[in-house]
């Protein structure tokens, strides 16, 4: 059991460097994508090619004085940072980045979580995103604040609902709610069920967009109206925790989640040996994360009255379509 815990401890120690590595790294490389896009440089000042400018940027954000605003619900206030990050680095846990190796005559798998309900802890932690949302935006006193946090948590709420939905359609082919369990499935029959269900992907696109709060449904943080959303009185690095959670981290683990789904997990050619498994799963998130920023980049923003009418009438019919179909389809073939 001692190992067992001492395993799982440096399982954790390096998903969280890693996670929050990269994600701070991909403020880079969205403005270095954003600046090729509208014809300008992008960083270039800080470390050749600007590599640096995130270390600077975390420096400015952790030496900035951090005030809170009058009136303000302070226990409420810190609770609400917590309730943003924890969430999407929690959805880490459950997603297998490879098959299971052999380590000093240990099987060790990579992944923290190996359990049977993990798409239903996905939905869990999707869920707490509302809390952070509302608590910082009545925390701060604000009413730009509260504007912004309620815009935000009708989308979440909306979007939650169609994507159970939508997951469905993939559950029911898979025959089961585990990670590791969907990808074998995938395996096993050879076909990636992104084939069998490709309005579901377009569906679970639309979700994963919706709930990170990017183009074209970033309402929460209509700049021009709501002076950034609702995190507008946060500041320092209580500020930069907001969307380093809701652009990136969510992001990257979205898609991760979506390879699960709808790609195979780490199934593909064997071009690295016993890195390929690695290599192809975090060659299709990181596809889905760079399409997510070049989307950001070139889509202008729905309204939001528009943003949560898409949701309740055209992609909760077409989510619950897909999933009488393929209740239908598996009752009449079998799933074969």
């Amino acid at each position: 059991m001692l190992v067992d815990v001492v395993v799982t401890l440096v399982k954790i120690g390096v998903l969280l460097g890693l996670v929050l590595g990269v994600g701070a790294y991909l403020t880079w490389l969205e403005r270095k994508l954003a600046g090729h896009i509208q014809a300008r440089l992008g960083p270039n000042v800080v470390g050749p090619f600007g590599l640096l400018q995130p270390i600077a940027d975390g420096i400015k954000l952790l030496t900035k004085e951090s005030i809170i605003p009058r009136g303000a619900d302070v226990p409420v206030y810190y609770l609400a940072v917590v309730l943003a990050l924890a969430p999407a680095v929690l959805l880490f846990a459950v997603i297998p980045f490879g098959p299971g190796f052999e380590l000093f005559g240990r099987e060790i798998k990579p992944l923290i979580a190996d359990v049977n309900i993990a798409l239903l802890l996905v939905f869990a932690m999707g869920s707490l995103l509302v809390y952070g949302t509302i608590f910082s935006g009545w925390a701060s006193n604000s009413k730009y604040a509260f504007i912004g946090s309620l815009r935000k948590a009708a989308v979440i709420i909306a979007y939650e609902v169609v994507l159970g939905f939508t997951v469905l359609g993939v559950v029911l082919l898979a025959g089961t709610l585990s990670t590791v369990g969907i990808v074998q499935a995938q395996v096993e029959r050879g076909v990636w069920f992104v084939f069998y269900q490709p309005v579901a992907f377009i569906l679970y696109l639309f979700c994963m967009l919706a709930e990170s709060g990017r183009v074209p449904f970033d309402i929460q943080e209509a700049e021009a109206e709501l002076v950034t959303g609702y995190h507008v009185e946060y500041g320092g690095m209580r500020f930069g925790a907001f969307p380093l959670a809701e652009w990136y981290l969510n992001v990257m683990a979205l898609s991760a989640i979506a390879v699960v789904l709808f790609f195979g997990g780490w199934s593909g050619p064997n071009i690295l040996g016993p890195l390929s498994p690695y290599f192809w799963f975090l060659a299709k998130m990181f596809g889905l994360v760079f399409f997510v920023l070049w989307l950001h980049w070139t889509l202008p923003r729905f309204q939001a009255r528009d943003v949560t009418e898409i949701a309740w009438k055209i992609m909760l019919p077409l989510a619950l379509a897909n999933l009488v179909l393929t209740a239908v389809f598996l009752y009449l073939f079998g799933g074969e």
